[in-house]
């Protein structure tokens, strides 16, 4: 037990129920939750503090319908999403610390949604719609966007269960092992 009574596992069980949201409800979020979420990205970490991302908050309903329709079905949580953050990374010879760092901010942005009263997803700019997402959001030369955290208020179809209770995730005599790879698995 913590000084506050709660077990360890416990305490990172708001961090377990953080899932991926693809369905909203009309509500948007708040300027003040999205600068929060915004703050949250920033304050993500990187490879030797090269920060190498910059974040586009994205309100425009026309934007958010424009890049659904061009990368369908990537983008299918952009159909009702009423906001999303564009995560934009250097388009250099950096390209996997780029996307680990991309990685790292996108999930801070899900755990950060959760924590504000928010759900979120991820839509995945494949490197056929870039084009058209980097002129929507009007990106300098050498920049582009592969990620885009879309958040808001998750209708009640999108927080019912997926799957039945006990089966979201492999047992975790499956997945995680002490010191070594257990000799009875390939």
């Amino acid at each position: 037990m913590t000084s506050n009574g709660a077990s360890p596992r416990e305490q990172v069980r708001p961090l377990i129920r953080v899932r991926q949201v693809r369905e909203f409800t009309d509500e948007a979020p708040t300027g003040e939750q999205l600068d929060a979420l915004a703050d949250a990205a920033r304050w993500t970490g990187s490879s030797t503090n090269t920060q190498p991302w910059r974040f586009i908050v994205i309100r425009s309903r026309a934007t958010l319908e424009a890049i659904h329709d061009a990368g369908v079905p990537n983008t299918r949580a952009l159909r009702t999403a009423p906001a999303g953050i564009a995560i934009v990374v250097p388009d250099d010879d950096h390209p996997i610390s780029w996307a680990y760092d991309e990685g790292r901010a996108a999930e801070r942005i899900l755990v950060a949604a959760n924590l504000v009263g928010l759900a979120g997803g991820i839509a995945w700019i494949r490197s056929d719609v870039r084009p058209v997402v980097s002129e929507l959001l009007a990106l300098p030369e050498g920049r582009f966007v592969r990620t885009i955290v879309v958040v808001g208020h998750p209708t009640e179809a999108a927080l019912a269960p997926k799957n039945p209770s006990g089966q979201g995730r492999l047992p975790r005599e499956e997945t995680v092992f002490d010191e070594r790879w257990p000799t009875d698995r390939s």
